[in-house]
């Protein structure tokens, strides 16, 4: 590729000046709407919905681009880009929408890549919020210090307010930069200018938690949505929202869409969620094996194109761990070839001793559903998971429209009727 062969810092020019123009074109809409910036490996989406809600009850105006859903004032649709953080023009152009709207915050996705192409430049970002970091585009960055460093830089970069997930390992690299305000959260120690979440419970209705005398009970599946809920209860409570509000905006959440967000229910459970991690992975079986079931389907693939070659055994081991029935297919295969990414998720899967007759190798995801489906006696519990609200299948050079839960849905009244 000619890539191979342009220095970098030439690159970095053109992404600079790409963000300067795009900036310039639409007026800098960030120096007129408050701009909340949520960075880490999970929980960027899910965090904003939440604090978007909340901002909501307070009586605000809201816009979110998250990789789930846009919303700008009262129009929200499912994203139909393949980017969690999109290009410079279109996030300029987004902020320019919130600010003709009237909208009072604007919450964005703030992604390691998005960084490193200085898409997150010339955004005047007024409160950065750091989630979690796990081991994630490894390939893409060169190591797991440049992929936090680049995480680092919102952190930097906003001055006023900083929001941190105080029980993360690398939580004290963020605590490094200099803020107006800082507002930790945890579940594990109670600090100063933190908020403490005590007596955590997890249901098969969702989870639950207090914070001082206020009782949480969320209808979010998964511990991991504690955080999530707590991220999201910070951004509240630095711009004024008491927590009584917040636990009256959460508590009206039934889902989020593509995140531990159930499409069956009976007389068994279809569950579609993005996870695609090693971390998130472990996080929603876990969640689910407390259910009560018959047994597990998992229905999952990983993306092509180089990205993280290293989790694909990974994937596989836990699914094997804990799966009854494992069926590979194709995530966003790009341009490798499907078959390949499949054999390595499978060398994960068969080192741990996993029955090769539940094992089963569709490349084609909506014949893998379809199967699951098939599969699935009362009581199972069915996994989709990579995707969530993904709007295209990413096969080669062809964009295939897409959506998990509407295949999920498809197939379930084929083989109903």
């Amino acid at each position: 590729m000619i890539k191979k062969f342009i220095p970098k810092f030439i690159f970095n020019v053109y992404h600079y000046k790409l963000a300067l123009i795009s900036a310039f074109w639409h007026r800098f809409p960030s120096k007129k709407i408050k701009v909340i910036g949520i960075t880490g490996t999970k929980g960027k989406s899910t965090t904003a919905i939440l604090a978007g809600n909340i901002l909501e009850e307070a009586g605000f105006k809201v816009a979110w681009l998250t990789s789930a859903t846009i919303k700008v004032g009262d129009k929200e649709i499912l994203n139909p880009e393949h980017m969690t953080m999109p290009g410079r023009f279109k996030i300029q152009g987004f902020l320019r929408k919130a600010v003709r709207a009237k909208c009072d915050y604007a919450i964005l996705e703030v992604t390691s890549e998005g960084i490193k192409q200085y898409r997150h430049k010339f955004i005047t970002f007024d409160t950065a919020v750091f989630t979690n970091l796990q081991p994630e585009h490894i390939e893409a960055h060169g190591s797991f210090e440049n992929y936090r460093n680049e995480k680092l830089k919102l952190f930097k970069a906003t001055k006023k307010n900083h929001i941190l997930n105080l029980d993360d390992k690398n939580v004290d690299y963020f605590l490094r930069f200099k803020a107006e305000k800082k507002l930790g959260f945890s579940t594990k120690n109670q600090k100063p200018e933190a908020i403490f979440a005590k007596d955590l419970e997890e249901s098969r209705d969702g989870v639950s938690f207090s914070i001082d005398s206020i009782r949480f009970n969320l209808k979010l599946l998964g511990r991991f949505n504690i955080y999530n809920a707590l991220s999201a209860i910070c951004i509240g409570l630095i711009y004024g929202v008491n927590l009584e509000t917040c636990k009256r905006a959460l508590e009206k959440i039934k889902t989020i869409q593509g995140r531990m967000e159930v499409i069956i229910e009976k007389p068994f459970k279809v569950i579609v969620d993005l996870a695609h991690t090693p971390d998130s992975f472990e996080e929603v079986f876990k969640a689910v094996k407390d259910f009560p079931h018959n047994k597990i389907i998992a229905i999952f693939g990983s993306a092509g194109g180089g990205r993280d070659k290293w989790k694909r055994p990974v994937l596989g081991k836990i699914a094997a761990e804990n799966s009854d029935i494992i069926i590979l297919c194709n995530e966003d295969p790009y341009n490798e070839k499907p078959e390949e990414i499949i054999s390595e998720i499978k060398s994960g899967v068969i080192g741990e001793g996993f029955q090769k007759t539940n094992l089963y190798e569709i490349p084609n995801r909506r014949e893998a559903i379809k199967k699951g489906l098939e599969l699935t006696e009362e009581n199972d519990i069915v996994l989709v998971l990579g995707k969530g609200t993904e709007q295209l299948l990413v096969i080669g050079s062809k964009k295939i429209p897409w959506d998990d839960r509407e295949v999920v849905r498809e197939e379930h009244r084929r083989i109903s009727h």
